[in-house]
């Protein structure tokens, strides 16, 4: 069994500053809302995907929301972990292990550290490899900077190129009222804000947030049930590079590399074909990387690629179209937000300000730990 499948319903949970809700609270919100939107019930669901909450993910959380999946992933490998699950489900859709795969996520990041909630520990370091690198005081974000700090040696990156990223995505966030932050800020306010780890101040480091999403995925044969135009996924791939720094190769090279071209391979499609980009955000240096590794300017031409406005709604290439996870949710994993808001682009829902005209095709990366993974999806209106 063969089967096409598509994404049938997406939606957001409560996001921002969610203070009287638990993450479980926040997950059965979003699985409620984008089986509503797809236009099926609950019993239709025979999947189920979640990761990062409870002691048996996603056991826990289906349990909580009433579902007995016979279908099951909680795969784990950062936060573009939902780009991988997301291409799991897909597989197992067109193989007859399921027909309808709901992916949840829901955090209250933001809520736990204002409330000095016990959160998990993010040092990465108690055990295996990392733990030799402990030692040397390194942190997620040190080793991001890390990487960015080579680009710009390697290639002449300059950190205002940097910087335009994080103005470009608070550009788009402005025109959506569940971004959290809206205001427009320019390159020199970016430049001019403490500085967190160099090269990067606070306005290139992902905000913390509070909020969920989900995403409904369906067989062809079930997309008649539903109740919107399908957004049909055309291609995947992922990949793994490392978990220690000393392993990575070369710091100016990620997994998307190699993600990347597998996914627009199996679409049949080219980065040239791309209306709209969701790219993991975490930090600028970020999305300046991924472009360049899948394909959507050399290697080394990511600074100058994002000037002059490109990442905007209204740019050449419109990318975190929502204000991404430096100005619109950043509740601790990302991915799936990116899978929400290019379906949303897809299906052409959201009014003028915010819509990229006539989008066909959206390249969804998520990036995981600091570099080690990435998933990609290609997604298309037919």
């Amino acid at each position: 069994m063969t089967r096409r499948v598509a994404v049938v319903g997406v939606a957001l949970s409560d996001l921002g500053r969610v203070d009287h809700l638990t993450p479980f609270h926040l997950h059965a919100q979003a699985v409620q809302r984008a089986v509503a939107d797809a236009g099926l019930e609950k019993d239709d669901i025979d999947g189920f995907a979640s990761n990062g909450l409870g002691a048996l993910p996603p056991i826990d959380v289906a349990e909580y929301l009433g579902l007995r999946p016979s279908w099951v992933d909680s795969t784990g490998v950062g936060g573009g972990t939902w780009e991988v699950m997301a291409a799991h489900a897909a597989d197992a859709i067109a193989l007859g292990h399921a027909d309808v795969v709901v992916l949840a996520y829901g955090s209250t990041a933001r809520a736990d550290l204002k409330q000095r909630r016990r959160t998990a520990n993010l040092s990465f370091g108690a055990r295996g490899p990392v733990q030799f690198e402990v030692a040397h005081g390194h942190t997620l974000i040190a080793k991001y900077a890390m990487a960015a700090r080579r680009h710009m040696h390697e290639h002449g990156t300059t950190i205002e190129q940097l910087a335009e990223i994080a103005v470009s995505t608070r550009h788009n966030a402005g025109p959506n009222p569940d971004a959290y932050y809206r205001e427009p800020i320019s390159v020199d306010d970016v430049l001019g804000g403490d500085m967190i780890a160099d090269p990067f101040t606070k306005l290139q480091c992902c905000i913390r947030s509070d909020g969920g999403c989900a995403v409904v995925l369906a067989a062809e044969d079930r997309v008649p049930d539903t109740a919107n135009a399908p957004v049909w996924v055309l291609g995947s791939g992922q990949h793994t590079s490392h978990t220690t720094m000393s392993e990575w190769p070369d710091f100016t090279v990620g997994p998307a590399a190699v993600a990347g071209p597998a996914a627009f391979a199996r679409a049949g499609v080219t980065p040239a074909d791309i209306d709209v980009c969701a790219i993991y955000d975490a930090f600028t240096y970020m999305v300046l990387l991924t472009l360049e590794d899948l394909g959507f300017c050399a290697k080394g031409e990511g600074g100058p690629f994002v000037e002059g406005g490109t990442l905007r709604l209204d740019g050449a290439l419109p990318t975190n179209t929502d204000g991404g996870g430096l100005s619109a949710c950043h509740p601790g994993m990302r991915g799936l937000f990116l899978l929400v808001e290019a379906t949303r682009q897809l299906r052409g829902e959201h009014p003028p300000e915010r819509q990229v005209d006539g989008a066909a095709l959206a390249c969804v990366s998520g990036t995981g730990g600091w570099f080690c993974s990435n998933g990609t999806m290609v997604l298309g209106r037919d």
